[in-house]
């Protein structure tokens, strides 16, 4: 497997351009009051199907187009990723078919539905979806599109921190949501190379601290995962997961955040920022609720990740 290196995050930028948005970085006041510097949210839940996942998928998909390889592809996912994989398959002319763990929300589960994928429902949490997946690509020679396994997938991810960068040069910290570590992955590899100065934390929900586990204690661990809205970030890590050590060697820090600060956080972002944001997407603003003290004075970069949230528990949420 190719390393991952600034190289590919630019070319992915190139590769993808025609078939992502680019998403606006807006400075919220109230959040900058709140902790007494400048906070500015990168707006990830107004991107094609309403998370970052298009950015992964687009380059993966299009890559395995230029060379040729268009046969049916299979995926396991929390929603998201199977959102994405749906939406550009159809795109690209590719045939899909997405298994998603019990409890899934059911407007994600709609949506992916909506879309013309095959869709099956296995498990009870991620990895039993994604265990499912892997043996259906063995049997039925499907090719595995890995939410984060896969260094084209998260080049793709990184482009964010490329537009972010563009935008706002001058960050002190970027609070990024983890879950497989795709993501931060991207983002941090391409931090790091641009602007090495600008730290670069990981926000996981205390339901599900598997990254931030494994690495205090130098290997992929198995945890069990409690309940959270932030059903996005719960699940474990595969074991050769290449996410390890790209957040051993770029990721500076971790917060880990509970229950109470994430589920705030959502309402934080539609009443004060007039933006639907779903639980793990909101988690980098529940890390600045929960710790203000801890950034005060400082320029901080926020990945809003993701709004598909089901409107139920949006209505919950709002009344408190």
């Amino acid at each position: 497997m190719e390393t991952l290196n600034p190289r590919l995050i630019y070319e992915a930028k190139k590769r993808i351009g025609n078939w992502i948005w680019r998403t606006p970085l807006k400075r919220s006041r109230k959040l900058s009051h709140l902790i007494g510097g400048d906070v500015w949210l990168k707006l990830e839940n107004q991107q094609v199907t309403g998370s970052f996942k298009p950015r992964g998928v687009a380059n993966k998909l299009l890559k395995l187009k230029a060379e040729g390889k268009t046969g049916e592809l299979v995926t396991s996912s929390s929603g998201n990723h199977a959102l994405a994989l749906g939406h550009l398959s159809r795109l690209l002319g590719f045939k899909a078919l997405v298994v998603v763990p019990r409890g899934t929300p059911r407007v994600k589960v709609d949506a992916i539905r909506s879309l013309g994928v095959e869709l099956r429902i296995h498990g009870s949490e991620y990895m039993e979806a994604e265990a499912e997946a892997r043996r259906l690509s063995a049997e039925e020679n499907r090719v595995f599109i890995s939410p984060y396994n896969d260094v084209d997938v998260i080049a793709g991810h990184g482009t964010i921190a490329l537009e972010l960068l563009e935008d706002q040069p001058h960050i002190d910290e970027v609070l990024v949501p983890v879950g497989g570590g795709g993501l931060i992955s991207g983002i941090a590899a391409a931090i790091k190379a641009l602007s090495p100065g600008t730290k670069v934390i990981g926000v996981q929900p205390s339901a599900s601290p598997v990254m931030y586990e494994s690495l205090k204690r130098g290997h992929i661990v198995e945890l069990e995962i409690g309940e959270s809205i932030a059903e996005a970030l719960l699940g474990g890590i595969e074991a050769d997961s290449i996410t390890f050590n790209l957040c051993r060697r770029y990721v500076d820090d971790f917060i880990i955040v509970d229950e109470p600060y994430v589920r705030e956080a959502v309402r934080w972002m539609l009443l004060h920022e007039r933006q639907v944001a779903e639980g793990g997407g909101a988690i980098g603003v529940a890390a600045l609720l929960s710790e203000p003290k801890r950034f005060r004075g400082e320029r901080i970069a926020v990945v809003v990740s993701g709004g598909n949230i089901d409107p139920e528990l949006l209505r919950e949420l709002i009344k408190g």
